[in-house]
Formats: structure tokens, sequence, C-alpha cells
């Protein structure tokens, strides 16, 4: 690792693709994040692995390093919870179980929302299977393109903002793990697990300080603070945190295709803070260009 250099420049780990809820293929967010400068990379699809080869040879292809990653699916009590790994093994039996159980739960979770909408809307399974990429995690995103393609809103935003808003009375929760759970699995795959997005809405959506501390107690490495959702109160609360424990502090754009406004490299991650996540993670290695 001393001395080693092909890591080094814009860093961009946090990045969706058709495999879970982005709108391009694997290759096609490579190429995107290429043509913004980035020299690092992660692909980062919820809850599935599927993406990763052939986002290494599209990466690696234009010159840049690869970081294996995913975002897994974890609550605390009623917060949704989004996990960061990185260079674990995919395949672990205990991580890989628990992923294809939370897989299998958004499937069902997906069809008995389209049914409560289809009620009340021209809207079927099939029309959200055709938005689905081969191997995705299917979601809620899949059914707002399908409201897309149906007409019945204009936007991904829009469904969010109406059809598929929880006071729309559509909404089903699905399976995810316990927070700690999530941390431990993602260690115990020899993978660096770092919170996405960790604080939203501030003091009121962010975990409690006591649950922060236990969880980099059993291995939690770090926090996404440079994210366009954080706001100011929670990063300056989570930077105390980082300076105490001494923890890996990332920066990503959380990119989606054209679901977001995020730009690939609108936030980046250290050179260092790669480093460090590199030296950490051993259940799988950086692929280089």
């Amino acid at each position: 690792m001393a001395g080693d250099r092909r890591f080094e420049g814009p860093s961009d780990l946090h990045l969706h693709s058709v495999h879970s809820d982005g709108t391009e293929s694997a290759a096609e967010v490579m190429a995107a994040a290429h043509r913004r400068g980035l020299r690092t990379v992660a692909l980062t699809d919820h809850d599935t692995t599927s993406g990763w080869a052939e986002a290494a040879e599209a990466a690696t292809s234009l010159g840049m390093t690869f970081l294996p990653g995913m975002e897994l699916s974890a609550h605390s009590d009623w917060r949704s919870v989004h996990l960061l790994a990185y260079l674990f093994d995919p395949d672990d039996r205990g991580l890989r179980a628990e992923m294809e159980r939370i897989r299998d739960d958004r499937i069902g979770r997906a069809e008995r929302i389209v049914r409560s909408i289809g009620r009340d809307y021209p809207l079927t399974w099939d029309d959200v299977v055709a938005q689905t990429g081969h191997g995705a995690t299917v979601g809620r995103p899949h059914i707002a393109d399908a409201l897309v393609a149906r007409g019945i809103v204009s936007t991904r935003g829009d469904a969010f903002d109406t059809i598929l808003h929880p006071r729309a009375g559509y909404y089903e929760g699905h399976y995810a793990p316990d927070v700690e759970k999530a941390v431990a699995l993602v260690v115990a795959a020899g993978g660096v697990p770092v919170v996405a997005h960790p604080t939203p809405a501030g003091r009121a959506r962010m975990m409690a300080i006591p649950l922060l501390e236990h969880l980099i107690g059993i291995g939690l490495a770090g926090f996404e603070l440079d994210h366009r959702e954080n706001t100011e109160e929670g990063k300056r609360i989570l930077r105390t945190l980082v300076d105490e424990h001494d923890l890996i502090v990332t920066g990503s754009s959380d990119y989606h295709g054209h679901g977001k406004p995020n730009v690939p490299g609108e936030n980046t991650t250290s050179d260092e803070m790669v480093a460090r996540i590199i030296a950490l993670g051993t259940g799988s290695r950086p692929v280089y260009p």
C-alpha cells in the first residue's frame, strides 16, 4: 500500500446504476464519472453486487480505479439507515443471505404497492418489470418510472411527491436488518462500513450518539459527511465524533443518472480517506487500471 498512487485524484464512492435504482447501466455510470474528471469510483447499488464486473471493466478501461461497494439497507427503530459497504467479500455467506432476504422482501413489497395503486390507476406489475434492469433490486423508484412511462405522472420526482408519498396511502414497509446487525455483517465479510447521508434532517433523523458510539465500537468506520442531503447542524455534531474516534469521512454524489439531480463528483473523498478504506478492506480488492 505504501507508495501506491493508483487511486489518487478526485474520488466519488457513491454511485448507482440500473442494478438498483439508477437509470443508467454500470458502464454508463462509469463513463459519466470519467467525464466529470474522477479518478477513483465505487458502484454502490442497493443490496446487490451484480454490477461489479461491468463497472470494474468500464472504469479501468477509462483509466479509473474501481472500489467494489454496495449500499446496504438497514434500520434503527423507525429510522431508515443506509450503510455504504466497501471491499467486502461478495460470497460471504452471512452477508449474502441477508442481501437476498432484503431483495426478496422488496419484491413482495413492490408487488403489494402496485396492487394498491392499480386499484386507482392503470398500473400493472408488468409495467414495473419493464422499468427494472436485470438483477436489479426492485424498489419504489422503479414504480415511479412505470408511472411516468404510463403517463400517469410527468417525472420520477412527481411520483414521489404524489402517488408514492406516504400520505397517499399506498406506502408499504420492507424488511431491513437492524443497523447493529448490518455493521457486524459487513465487518465479518471483511468490509468497511460507512453510514450514508447520516444527517438528512439534522438531529431529528440522526441516530443517537450512544448508538453511534456503540456501532463505532463494533467496527463502523465512518460517515459520508459531504453529501447534499446532510444538514450543517448534523455535520457539526458528527465531526466531533469523527475527531474523537479518528473515523473515516467520505464525500460523494449519490448519483442515480436521470433519477436525481445529483452529479458525479459534486462531493469527493480525499486521497487519505480512500487509502484508509483500501487498507481496512480485506474481503475484496480495488481494481486498478
